[in-house]
């Protein structure tokens, strides 16, 4: 697994299984929030990063979505770490097997109940700041899909709400998104946000993303 320092507070870790899978860490002044969980294998290696790292140790887990390899080293982290795992309220259905993911026949739990609680809501819904990190719904690749925004460093956590080749932005992987038009309309946070760097589980950073919405969204606008 490679380790590469993002900003200030954040480092990617990533594994190369023919693409690249993605997780983050973020340093934060109680220790250690990560941002996702890849896939089973990761497990003993972010462990030893983070511990590696001497930041104090990991306070909290939060997902952008509940798909397979971003939950997949969750359990090998929670023996080690009793910690809270947050997800957005409409994606705990599916990622627990309670609801089969949009264009899935089956319900599939990867996640079992009772481990994951939803992200902290204001009464009107909006999504309250966990540690530094400020998440955002972003619908459209999964149901309760979530990007958390490090307003400090500058970094847009993205998750699959894009892919990337060559610092350019894509759209995420048609066979696993479950409302593509949806997913291309949230894209436009990064317009509104503007951050200085995109990080996404599956390609590499994306640096000032709002400059290229515009033909983002000429390509992909509308598409099936």
């Amino acid at each position: 697994m490679k380790a590469t320092q993002v900003s200030a507070h954040i480092w990617s870790l990533h594994v190369w299984v023919g693409f690249p899978i993605r997780v983050w860490v973020v340093r934060e002044p109680d220790g250690i929030t990560l941002v996702d969980a890849g896939i089973g294998p990761m497990a003993r290696g972010i462990a030893r990063f983070i511990r590696q790292l001497d930041a104090g140790p990991l306070r909290r887990i939060v997902l952008t979505h509940g798909h397979s390899d971003h939950v997949g080293a969750l359990n090998g982290l929670l023996r080690e770490w009793s910690v809270p795992v947050y997800a957005h309220r409409l994606e705990l259905p599916y990622m627990e097997g309670r609801s089969p993911y949009p264009r899935r026949k089956k319900a599939v739990a990867f996640v079992a109940r009772g481990i994951a609680v939803p992200l902290p809501e204001a009464v009107d819904g909006t999504l309250q700041a966990i540690g530094g990190l400020q998440p955002h719904f972003t619908p459209g690749h999964a149901p309760g899909h979530v990007a958390y925004f490090h307003e400090r460093d500058g970094v847009l956590l993205a998750g699959d709400l894009f892919t990337s080749r060559s610092g350019r932005l894509r759209r995420p992987i048609p066979m696993f998104t479950a409302d593509m038009a949806e997913a291309v309309r949230s894209g436009a946070i990064v317009e509104r946000l503007r951050p200085a760097r995109l990080e996404v589980c599956h390609g590499g950073p994306v640096f000032d993303p709002a400059a290229q919405w515009p033909a983002y969204w000429e390509r992909y606008g509308g598409s099936p």
